[in-house]
């Protein structure tokens, strides 16, 4: 694995102008630095295509692909068509990450010589109450592999 590699953030946006700015700073806060975070604005029709925009003019590391809207696997292969990164990860526009997200599942590839990564999640309401959550891959025992921090939040949209 290289030392410091590339890592691509795909973002996909859809009529989330409430939960896109958190998203976004929480992934250009990464204490990873190397990165390349790809917000592709599916068709939005709300404020979310400006919104990109000017994220892009304050960082340079964020890229706005602007497209028709085809729905959410479509917005994702767009950002795999573009993203030059060595490693891919999706966020969720309504999600945020832990600061430390990018850097501990790198070291996890590291530590364990893997290809992939999976880590558990909570699920947070808008009120940012913790919600239960029916993802089966949350129930992974304790101590069985890495568990990077916990480090990813979904927003419990209704």
């Amino acid at each position: 694995m290289e030392q410091d590699p590339l890592v691509s953030i795909i973002i996909p946006v859809y009529k989330v102008e409430k939960f896109l700015d958190e998203c976004v700073a929480s992934v250009a806060a990464q204490t990873y630095a190397n990165l390349e975070i790809l917000l592709v604005d599916d068709g939005s029709p709300d404020n979310c295509p400006a919104m990109c925009d000017a994220w892009a003019a304050r960082d340079p590391r964020i890229r706005v692909i602007h497209k028709p809207n085809g729905g959410l696997s479509d917005a994702r292969n767009s950002g795999i068509a573009e993203a030059i990164g060595a490693y891919i990860y999706f966020a969720d526009s309504d999600d945020t990450v832990a600061p430390t997200l990018v850097e501990d599942c790198l070291n996890a590839m590291r530590e364990y010589d893997a290809d992939l990564v999976m880590f558990q999640f909570d699920t947070i309401s808008e009120n940012n109450k913790p919600l239960l959550s029916n993802y089966r891959h949350n129930d992974v025992h304790r101590g069985a592999g890495p568990d990077p921090g916990r480090g990813h939040q979904k927003a419990g949209q209704g």
